[in-house]
């Protein structure tokens, strides 16, 4: 087949995201469990951030204007964060005109105070304290809803929860979020030399690992995993695994049986059970991939190849069960970087070789991992980043710019 008749990823990557929308169903958790769920409902802020005005700094806060005629003020008491401030422990008290306050970072700034200065810039005496600088209105002061406004949307809808948000919904009180349900997807490896770990090989015979690595792709999502195993290219066994994926799941991944020349009876039961699109796509590793749905659980195909496979959910069914679980869907990270040795490429398809990307003092540098066959599985466990090379580029000499995709979390 020509290098013309391949679909290239970006088209068909719209093609798939457009025919999927999320899956309806939501659940309320405690912020404690959420962590790697999908907000269902964007998180308004029930209160001001920092709820009053504080200081930065340990200082002592004054009228700004007392500093205008003299440079010593009298020390009236002392603000902690977290206790009633005024002067000397009396709630509520005010600063008065030619006094200070003594005050620690994070306190309640004392009524009248309009400003903070930090104890590095002073001198104290006894009840007398001796400012070595003038004092600015609003300076080392927090004001009340500087970082977050009441009624203002912090986090929006489909955002995946993660250690940056947790404390965020901590400090507004915010105790339950709204989350949508957890998806819940089907995974099968086909083909007769595939056999499961821990048992003998006969001469032909090959260990199914993609089943592994997607799985855990998979769990890294936060779905449900149903292990559907290796199933024989026996029509009977294929049709009452796609059936039992229908019936139950959101979303079936076979790993085998879609490219040309493997068996014809897993496409016809696809298309007899469903509507499935067998496509040739123009990148490597992964030609061969399949996309449609057994009535309502969507189907992908992955290639049989190791490394095919790995890219090919990375790169197309990753975003796919993004829209399926209500996340917003982001491009990758894609950076410049020098390569530092020849990579071999072909034009034709758009290639995701594997590479190791180092931060140098000239910037960032990437060299392969060795052979980039789909088979060589070693390519990728030393791997940490794809290097993506243009569909109708050729070979890369040293020096030249390539543009580099660190591993995501999936992979990490």
């Amino acid at each position: 087949m020509g290098h013309s008749s391949l679909r290239p990823l970006d088209d068909a990557l719209r093609a798939m995201l457009a025919a999927l929308s999320p899956v309806a169903g939501t659940e309320s958790l405690p912020i404690g469990q959420a962590l790697g769920r999908v907000l269902a409902e964007p998180i308004v802020s029930p209160m001001d951030v920092p709820p009053f005005d504080n200081s930065a700094m340990d200082g002592y806060a004054l009228r700004s204007g007392d500093l205008a005629a003299t440079d010593t003020l009298q020390l009236q008491g002392r603000a902690l964060a977290g206790h009633p401030l005024g002067c000397e422990g009396a709630y509520g008290a005010a600063c008065e005109a030619g006094h200070c306050v003594r005050i620690m970072t994070g306190a309640a700034l004392p009524e009248g105070a309009d400003s903070v200065v930090m104890q590095e810039e002073t001198e104290a005496d006894g009840n007398r304290v001796r400012f070595l600088v003038k004092a600015q209105p609003g300076q080392h002061v927090r004001r009340r809803g500087e970082d977050i406004a009441q009624g203002a949307t912090v986090l929006a809808a489909g955002l995946r929860l993660t250690a940056r948000e947790l404390p965020l919904l901590a400090s507004l009180g915010i105790a339950t979020v709204t989350v949508r349900r957890r998806l819940k997807v089907a995974l099968l490896s086909t083909g007769d030399e595939l056999k499961p770990v821990g048992t003998p090989l006969a001469h032909g015979e090959i260990y199914d690992s993609n089943r592994y690595g997607v799985r855990a792709m998979l769990e890294r999502l936060q779905v449900e995993v149903l292990d559907l195993g290796i199933i024989p290219d026996v029509p009977d066994a294929l049709r009452a695994a796609f059936l039992r994926a229908q019936q139950e799941a959101d979303a079936l991944i076979t790993s085998g049986g879609v490219s040309v020349g493997e068996a014809d009876y897993t496409k016809q039961l696809l298309e007899e059970l469903g509507e499935i699109d067998f496509w040739k796509l123009a990148i490597k590793p992964g030609k061969p991939f399949a996309f449609g749905h057994l009535g309502q659980t969507r189907f992908f195909g992955l290639p049989g190849n190791p490394v095919s496979a790995l890219v090919t959910f990375d790169q197309l069914v990753r975003p796919a069960l993004a829209v399926l679980a209500g996340e917003s869907v982001r491009p990758p990270l894609r950076l410049a970087a020098t390569a530092a040795e020849p990579l071999k490429k072909a034009p034709g398809r758009l290639d995701f070789q594997r590479g190791i990307l180092e931060s140098t003092a000239s910037g960032l540098v990437v060299r392969s991992t060795g052979s980039q066959d789909s088979g060589v599985f070693s390519s990728l466990t030393r791997a940490n980043c794809y290097i993506v090379l243009e569909r109708e580029r050729g070979r890369v000499e040293v020096g030249e710019t390539v543009t580099v995709e660190p591993f995501g979390s999936l992979l990490l």
